[in-house]
């Protein structure tokens, strides 16, 4: 492995961790940090074992809730 190789390797490993700890926001920042797409960085969560999902257990609460009072007024 070259030094860039590496020094890739390195800050793509970096963004994903801080990604997966929700230090890095979804909204491209990670992906910035990697120096690749959003689409790129998406794909490489999958190769890492890391969720592209980041949404807490409250906000997936509300948002279940959210959507059976929509399908209620139907």
């Amino acid at each position: 492995m070259t030094d860039d190789e590496l020094t890739e390797e390195i800050r793509m490993l970096a963004a994903v961790k801080l990604y997966e700890f929700g230090r890095i926001s979804r909204n491209g920042r990670a992906a910035e940090f990697a120096g690749i797409s959003r689409v790129e960085f998406f794909n490489e969560l999958g190769r890492y074992n890391v969720s592209s999902f980041q949404i807490a257990p409250e906000e997936l609460k509300a948002e279940v809730q959210g959507l059976r009072a929509d399908l209620d007024q139907f």
